[in-house]
């Protein structure tokens, strides 16, 4: 495809984000490409790439657009998404040029609105700061809540662009295998810092294209997400539950450090979710997880109460720890939402809880940068159920790395760790004594 080709690709799917809201973009951006498989992995590359620029500039541009005479279209946000990043206007308008699968030419409107944006840049000290930081007005009491002073910093570290994580399957081979398969077919990983089975590449590389994906020797898998894992400590004799599992990415890493022994279930509310799951699994190689879905009535809780050595909890959440690879999420999300995730965290929890057994443990995770959906849900939880404590620090598992072993609880961020933002706690249940009265005791 030609530059002005690709330009057009970019519009067209950023007009088909924008006719559906409530939906991810990724999701919506799924779609847009089976639709259209003529579109080569290199093009889709570039036109992804072009309409996430204008998803993370979303609130600097409108800034610098604000005033524009009529719609500020998806055409006019990524011609001046364009130009605040170093196109001139002549380049800009040499794309949108009418020629075939290119888009018309400006109309004298858009080009009075686009013109005097040649040669300055998408930030700026003089926007507000939660424009230049990219994030909705209301929440910023919050993130100060979580941040403090380290607030603007970790925001500034939100806009960039993630880097491509990878999780090297043990069941198939060593992270050295891992390193050497992709280095083969011209993708340089490198060691993650913080998980032991991690690797890691720059920006959007074609890793499912890869013979080492296709053989199921690395799974897509964000480094903090891998931690998550490594912080059940799940063992091969062990029977566990992963509560909200959705297409099986922690499953299948649970499944590795189980051995491929031991019992999983995983479960979820989304038929689909579960059913995406049974690809990967087969991929992976893993043949020790029961998949089951959660419905309304459904006595499976029941009958398996308490019965769980491990229990994982990745809660639904608003996944302001994603902004980086889901910056349209920032666009979406409300406080009724928060308020709602809230409940709904809350009620997960309590349910999920009954599942663990005596001596076990439940993890709790999201990845959430907000203390409401965090720490403050914990220590609610620990007042409702007595019967759980967090582990003490020295009983954490030794696959997490040191520093995070220091308290039962950790959190992650693109600023200080390089990962999404993720939060985990992990509690126990207490093995509570039953108290024998006199006459009941036994004789000696």
């Amino acid at each position: 495809m030609t530059p002005a080709a690709r330009l057009s690709g970019a519009i067209d799917l950023l007009c088909a984000i924008q006719n559906a809201p409530r939906r991810p973009a990724d999701a919506t951006a799924n779609a847009f490409f089976r639709e259209r498989r003529y579109i080569g992995g290199g093009d889709r590359r570039a036109i992804s790439t072009l309409a996430w620029d204008v998803l993370r500039g979303w609130r600097r541009l409108h800034w610098h657009l604000e005033g524009s005479q009529g719609e500020i279209s998806p055409r006019l946000l990524c011609a001046a998404s364009m130009l605040l990043t170093g196109t001139t206007m002549d380049q800009v308008r040499m794309l949108f040029s009418g020629e075939r699968y290119a888009q018309k030419p400006l109309t004298p409107r858009e080009d009075v609105n686009l013109k005097h944006l040649e040669g300055k840049e998408l930030s700026t000290q003089k926007q507000p700061v939660a424009v230049r930081l990219e994030y909705p007005d209301w929440i910023e009491p919050a993130l100060r809540e979580t941040f403090g002073s380290r607030m603007a910093d970790e925001m500034e570290a939100m806009l960039g662009t993630p880097t491509l994580d990878l999780r090297v399957n043990l069941l198939k081979g060593t992270r050295e295998d891992g390193l050497r398969a992709l280095k083969s077919e011209g993708l340089n990983a490198v060691p993650t810092k913080l998980s032991p089975w991690g690797l890691r590449l720059d920006g959007r590389q074609p890793v499912t294209a890869a013979q080492a994906f296709k053989d199921g020797l690395v799974e897509i898998q964000d480094e903090g997400s891998q931690l998550v894992v490594a912080a059940a400590g799940a063992k091969p004799e062990h029977r566990v539950l992963d509560y909200c599992a959705g297409a099986g990415g922690k499953t299948l890493a649970l499944a590795m450090t189980m051995e491929n022994k031991g019992h999983i279930v995983a479960c979820d509310v989304h038929e689909k979710r579960l059913e995406g799951a049974v690809k990967r699994l087969r991929r992976a190689g893993v043949h020790n997880v029961e998949r089951h879905l959660l419905t309304t009535g459904d006595k499976w809780a029941k009958r398996r109460a308490a019965s769980f050595d491990r229990v994982l909890v990745d809660a639904p959440c608003s996944g302001t720890g994603t902004w980086r690879r889901n910056p349209d999420a920032r666009l979406r999300l409300t406080p009724e939402d928060i308020q709602e995730l809230v409940i709904k965290q809350s009620e997960i929890l309590d349910r999920a809880a009954s599942l663990v057994k005596p001596g076990g443990r439940m993890i709790y995770a999201t990845c959430s940068l907000l203390a409401a959906e965090n720490g403050q849900q914990i220590d609610a939880f620990l007042k409702r159920r007595t019967d759980f404590v967090r582990v003490a620090t020295e009983d954490l598992p030794d696959l997490l790395p040191a520093e995070l072993r220091e308290k039962a609880q950790f959190s992650l961020t693109p600023l200080r760790d390089g990962t999404d933002g993720f939060f985990a706690c992990v509690i126990q249940r207490v093995e509570q004594k039953v108290e024998t009265s006199q006459e009941e005791a036994p004789s000696t």
